[in-house]
């Protein structure tokens, strides 16, 4: 690898979160974009900039894993209710927005501690019979067996 892509690809890491947020802050002004998929990436430009967070920012590398990580997981989740074309059109950043992102979901989720991990995954769901939503968590045979508890275990999603 000659010194010009080793520049690069230092250039495309240390931006990888500022390019995100800029994405993100452009996919909102997109008309394409679905309202409730505007909503969640603005959730998460709004995490990823505030320093308190679950892992605060303060500490380096490690304090931008989560925002990475539902920055990330928002786009994902875009990515399969939209046209990739459109967060390509959007990106600035080096290589392909659609790689990147799934790379960069399966990489953070693993330095994640499990239970942070679910939290930034956790599901919003309407309470019956109310005008008020909760989160309730995403959880699996292997969470139940940790320990991991939903916010209401009567309505946990499998």
């Amino acid at each position: 690898m000659s010194a010009l892509q080793v520049k690069r690809r230092a250039r495309n890491v240390l931006m990888f979160i500022p390019n995100m947020v800029l994405l993100c802050m452009r996919l909102l002004s997109d008309r394409r974009v679905p309202t409730t998929e505007k909503a969640l990436v603005a959730g998460a430009i709004v995490y990823a900039l505030i320093p308190l967070d679950l892992i605060p920012d303060m500490i380096p590398f490690v304090g931008q894993i989560d925002d990475a990580y539902l920055v990330s997981l928002t786009l994902l989740r875009l990515l399969h209710r939209s046209d990739p074309r459109i967060l390509r059109e959007h990106w600035d950043g080096g290589g392909d927005i659609v790689d990147l992102v799934e790379a960069a979901v399966a990489t953070t989720s693993r330095l994640l501690p499990k239970r942070i991990r679910h939290v930034l995954t956790a599901r919003v769901a309407p309470v019956e019979g109310a005008n008020i939503v909760r989160p309730v968590l995403v959880a699996s045979e292997e969470d139940d067996a940790a320990g991991v508890v939903a916010a209401n275990s009567s309505e946990r999603s499998v």
